[in-house]
């Protein structure tokens, strides 16, 4: 493996399967399914060989490959993966591959289905490993508008609850359900995606270097003015896509009506695009703004924390419950991002993994349970633990996970990000973030306990039973990882722990380095 070009082989590989894809005949379902399922294992082993090669006491930016693109721009595919990479692609290729497992059963349009979730998953991982910051937004794009097609065609048709100022427009459009959810999704990211691409183009011209590399441009001197305005229009426009508050209003109803799968990478892996792209762009690269805007930043985060958590507590309907706790855990990304700390970056790349699995893990067994109820509404249901009981325990370990059970992934994300609140600048970001957390045990708890160990069913649910056959493989994967990663978190902290202090340090800014440094008759 030492001579494949492995970060391309990683990207290409769910690409290549989606193309082979459309020379199989539809009627051939198992074999959709199997080249669907090689794709994604070729991508998860090709993450696994990633992290066994990085080079821990070298840290940086390792296995590099570059290819010209369009020279006379300075584009080019120029891949490379640090620690957060490393993290990230071991999170993608687990939840693609437990995914495809999720959908092993999908009867409608299959081929399809997998062709648009392989292409997505594809630019989710050229993100993570991108150097060129044109390509990197090109991914961006390449993992964010599949979800307009596999939300508006192969999601449910439950309603959706917009009481914001635009509600009129899409009664005038007359979309509603999950044409509804597709469209303000898409139209959400794209005015982000707008944002984004100002302030590359602004960072691009003022470097004056002809060329795009995240590494010339995040070490250029920008002006405080550009780095004043660039950083708000990066912040927001990744920010949309990681649910940020206010612009998260598409991302309850996107998880609400997407199959299976979808709300596993929806959930899982795409919203930390959005958060990855504030830290890794906006904060590395615009460092001054960075630290100017980081009141805001961590003020916004803890607002997503308390009023996610809160607005999960009142909800009804299971899949919302999930998805409003998505607002509130990514809320805690953005709140260890702000604290601009050793402590709370670490803990802000460790719960985009933790969240990633947890999250994965709730939305393939909320695919379980509606498939055998037929029904989300949570105060109908009861006792679901009498007749499937396998798929109980892996739903209250999940919630366990989020709530920050020691011994569980999400305790560990969750401790970091708390301890970087309590030891930046504005300690008292971390009351609120432990708030939300005691928000999350009240919630979490209430809905597994009426959902599985309270008293039923009702003679309603006729089809209850345990999962089956591949149904067993994304619970299994994803549990074992939540246990193991939250025991021995060391496995992915290293990776983190090399890439975060450089970062910080450039992010920090230069006004501070030049304060810390020593006399020059010293140095």
């Amino acid at each position: 493996m030492m001579g494949v070009p492995l970060l391309s082989l990683i990207v290409a590989a769910p690409f290549v399967a989606a193309v082979l894809l459309f020379v199989i005949p539809d009627a051939q379902r198992a074999l959709v399914r199997w080249v669907s399922l090689i794709g994604a294992a070729v991508a998860l082993a090709g993450s696994v060989q990633v992290a066994r090669l990085y080079d821990l006491g070298k840290g940086g930016l390792q296995l590099a490959e570059r290819y010209p693109l369009v020279p006379s721009l300075g584009i080019e595919l120029s891949l490379a993966v640090d620690g957060w990479g490393v993290s990230l692609l071991l999170l993608t290729g687990i939840i693609i591959f437990a995914g495809v497992l999720a959908s092993w059963t999908l009867k409608e349009r299959g081929k399809e289905f997998f062709v648009f979730l392989l292409v997505l998953v594809a630019g989710v991982f050229g993100v993570f490993v991108a150097q060129d910051l044109f390509v990197f937004f090109l991914f961006y794009e390449i993992a964010v508008l599949p979800m307009y097609l596999l939300i508006g065609i192969w999601g449910s048709s439950h309603a959706v609850t917009e009481a914001g100022p635009f509600r009129f427009v899409w009664k005038l459009l007359d979309i509603g359900g999950r044409e509804y959810a597709a469209m303000k999704l898409t139209l959400m990211l794209l005015v982000g995606s707008a944002f984004i691409l100002v302030a590359i183009f602004a960072m691009y011209v003022a470097a004056g270097a002809r060329t795009f590399d995240m590494q010339v441009l995040g070490s250029h001197p920008y002006s405080r003015d550009l780095q004043l305005w660039a950083f708000p229009f990066l912040w927001l426009g990744f920010g949309s896509l990681g649910g940020v508050f206010p612009f998260h209003t598409w991302s309850p109803d996107g998880h609400a009506s997407a199959p299976t799968a979808v709300s596993m990478l929806h959930a899982g892996v795409l919203m930390k695009l959005g958060a990855f792209g504030v830290m890794r762009v906006g904060m590395v690269m615009l460092p001054e703004g960075a630290e100017v805007w980081a009141p805001w930043v961590g003020g916004v985060a803890v607002i997503n924390v308390v009023y996610g958590a809160l607005s999960a507590m009142s909800q009804k309907d299971l899949k919302y419950i999930i998805a409003y706790s998505s607002v509130s855990h990514m809320g805690i990304v953005m709140l260890g991002a702000a604290t601009l700390t050793p402590n709370g970056w670490n803990g802000a790349i460790y719960q985009m993994f933790a969240h990633g699995i947890m999250t994965g893990l709730f939305f393939a067994l909320v695919g379980l349970v509606y498939e055998r109820a037929h029904s989300r509404h949570v105060p109908g249901m009861g006792g679901f633990a009498k007749t499937m009981p396998v798929v109980a325990v892996f739903f209250t370990l999940a919630g366990l996970s989020s709530l920050g059970l020691p011994g569980t992934a999400g305790f560990v994300a969750e401790m970091l990000v708390f301890i970087g609140a309590w030891q930046s600048a504005h300690w008292w970001w971390a009351l609120p973030g432990i708030l939300g957390a005691f928000i999350t045990a009240v919630y979490v708890l209430r809905a597994v306990r009426q959902i599985f160990w309270g008293p039923g069913p009702s003679e309603k649910f006729h089809d209850l039973s345990d999962a089956t056959r591949t149904e067993w493989g994304a619970p299994i994967i994803l549990g074992t990882c939540i246990v193991v990663f939250g025991c021995y978190p060391v496995i992915v902290l290293d990776f983190i722990d090399k890439a975060t202090p450089g970062y910080l340090q450039q992010a920090k800014g230069t006004l501070r380095l030049l304060a810390a440094a020593p006399p020059r008759g010293e140095r």
